[in-house]
């Protein structure tokens, strides 16, 4: 198995190399999986993975019917957003207005939603969810009606503890607690592990979401600096375990809502052993880990966790069934008192569609669908890069996900894209401006797009226009 990584990674490295020498060059077409094995040798799979690898590193782009093309992107100099520098304060801003108003559309049909990070429907197999839900209730008991054990479905549970081998777990059915979300889990975690008046720490920016909930549990945050490819500063961390007093970290170390960014390996492992040292839980916020572009899934701070530190949170809302409200925790050392937080206020989680999204992950559904997607997802990422660097006023600044649903662009000083918010909708286009993901003064020219959409030429013209407008604003 490493003689073959090796191998496609090796491959990968050649094709890297000669687009960057120009051997290759824009809108050259490589030869087909066939013609490559034919004159090295190589299996179809080395082929196959390589050139995967290649197109993750957004340096080619597959055309349906037609192969591989070498990316517009891959001729660029991308410049990636600056790092966050917040203050080391505990001291928030309200950002609930600007939040509801990202909420509210929503409920409007006539918007490009580039607003909100879920996948669009016809990305998501609805099909044959609709008959797994018929299954579901023909072999569930009353048809589905009774509550499930409090710890949740047993059929959930044991597939997601087998799914814990991609990311390196050994979970067993009894690690997992099922919950309504991922964000009920992260609730559950928050209420069990603090109380009104205390102090957690989390990457900035970081998914409005998370912010809102500490603050509706009468929690303090402290923003940490973040690189907007490699996630939160660890000299920023250290230095914060050992002077604050801190009772949790929430963080996401795989394609972070909204930056994108993802903790290196040995990044991952040296925040646990932080957390373990100072004996501060860390919640991890796992959702998007599925969603990767390369050809394997990237670990998690809870594949290094020995101790029990780390609670890990994840779901399927963003990547199978968003209004299905499936989401689990595995809780570590704090597993009993975390089911005693679900209990208190939720009791049950959603009996049918917890044992559809079992049956899901158990027939091998989840898996196929997946490679569907991520491979969708890493063209409009590189589709959206490259229609933002085209239209764009020049200086703009834009992430490079290796995975996930956003992109982050930064835009010049002068535009505020809370009022940039407002100009867009009268385009009908939805965006999340910049400053809803943190709680201080911060990224006012920032922006998050999603790239859940289906491509289409409708959507390049609404970047575009967004483009247009911003160059206006100078």
């Amino acid at each position: 198995m490493k003689s073959s990584n090796y191998l496609y990674l090796q491959f990968a490295d050649v094709i890297e190399n000669q687009i960057k020498s120009g051997l290759l060059n824009v809108g050259d077409k490589l030869p087909s999986i066939r013609e490559v094995c034919a004159e090295t040798g190589y299996s179809m799979s080395t082929v196959s993975k390589a050139y995967y690898e290649v197109e993750s590193r957004s340096l080619i782009e597959s055309r349906p019917q037609s192969g591989y093309y070498v990316s517009n992107i891959s001729a660029r100099i991308i410049t990636e957003p600056s790092a966050s520098k917040p203050i080391l304060s505990v001291e928030n801003i309200d950002r609930e207005d600007l939040v509801d108003l990202v909420y509210g559309d929503m409920r409007k049909k006539d918007l490009t939603m580039l607003s909100l990070g879920f996948p669009s429907n016809e990305l998501l197999p609805i099909a044959k969810l609709n008959k797994g839900m018929v299954q579901a209730m023909r072999q569930l008991p009353n048809s589905g009606t009774s509550y499930e054990e409090i710890q949740g479905n047993s059929n959930l549970r044991k597939e997601i503890a087998r799914w814990s081998f991609t990311w390196g777990g050994s979970l067993t059915e009894d690690d997992i607690i099922t919950t309504p979300g991922c964000i009920s889990a992260i609730s559950d975690c928050l209420l069990t592990l603090t109380k009104p008046g205390d102090t957690i720490i989390t990457e900035s920016p970081v998914y409005f979401g998370i912010l809102q909930l500490a603050r509706s549990l009468g929690l303090y945050v402290m923003e940490l600096p973040t690189n907007m490819t490699t996630g939160i500063e660890l000299e920023a961390v250290k230095k914060t375990l050992s002077t604050n007093k801190v009772k949790a970290c929430v963080l996401m170390s795989n394609f972070s809502n909204p930056s994108g960014s993802m903790l290196p390996n040995e990044h991952k492992k040296e925040i646990v052993r932080l957390m373990d040292f100072y004996n501060v839980p860390l919640i991890e916020d796992d959702i998007h880990g599925d969603l990767y572009f390369g050809t394997s899934r990237p670990t998690n701070c809870k594949t290094y966790d020995e101790s029990g530190i780390v609670l890990c949170c994840s779901s399927v809302s963003k990547s199978l069934a968003p209004g299905y409200r499936v989401g689990w925790v595995s809780a570590g050392k704090f597993k009993k008192e975390v089911l005693r937080t679900k209990l208190y206020h939720t009791i049950s989680s959603p009996t049918i569609t917890h044992e559809v999204v079992g049956d899901f992950l158990k027939n091998g559904r989840y898996e196929n669908h997946l490679r569907k997607i991520r491979q969708i997802l890493n063209r409009n990422c590189n589709n959206y890069i490259n229609t933002v660097l085209e239209s764009f006023p020049a200086g703009t600044k834009v992430s490079q996900p290796q995975g996930g649903f956003f992109l982050w662009v930064e835009l010049d000083k002068k535009i505020d894209t809370a009022a940039f918010y407002h100009l867009a909708l009268k385009h009908n286009i939805s965006i999340a401006p910049g400053r809803i993901f943190s709680f201080q003064d911060q990224f006012s020219n920032c922006m998050r797009l999603s790239f859940g959409l289906p491509w289409s030429n409708e959507l390049r013209e609404s970047i575009r226009t967004l483009g247009r407008l911003a160059a206006k604003q100078l």
